[in-house]
């Protein structure tokens, strides 16, 4: 199963405050667990929503809306996409992580990423073909 960890924004990193070298130390040794544990398939930080934007969609009608967004607790620093056994594996795993935002109260969101097998008989074989053809482009890409 895969699951995407994601990383709530803090006041500080909606500021732009970079992690300090000691944080960055704390955080790439988990980093590195989760290397050598083989489960590590992705993951960033994410800038300030400063440098952003949304798109509100409104039936057909579409509005763009530049950061910064005001709902701190609310927006997203970064992210891990992991690959893990269950729920509980993943949960264990990062009740090891660093605070992502060190003197502040804080928390990090697990998500279970869908697979094809949970979108069930909607999801046919031809659309299974053509993701995994995306997929395969995508390798290529990267």
């Amino acid at each position: 199963m895969r699951f995407m960890v994601i990383v709530k924004a803090s006041e500080a990193s909606e500021a732009g405050v970079l992690p300090t070298p000691e944080e960055f130390e704390e955080m790439g040794k988990f980093n590195e667990e989760l290397v050598d544990a083989g489960v590590l398939l992705a993951a960033d930080g994410l800038q300030s929503s400063a440098k952003g934007a949304r798109i509100y969609f409104d039936g057909d009608k579409k509005t763009v809306v530049d950061g910064p967004f005001t709902e701190t607790k609310e927006l997203i620093a970064g992210y891990w996409l992991v690959e893990m056994k269950s729920l509980e594996e993943c949960v264990e795993r990062f009740k090891r992580c660093p605070c992502p935002a060190p003197g502040q109260q804080t928390n990090i969101e697990i998500r279970q990423v869908f697979e094809a097998d949970d979108f069930g008989e909607n999801f046919t074989p031809e659309r299974r073909e053509a993701v995994e053809r995306m997929r395969a482009k995508v390798a290529e890409n990267s």
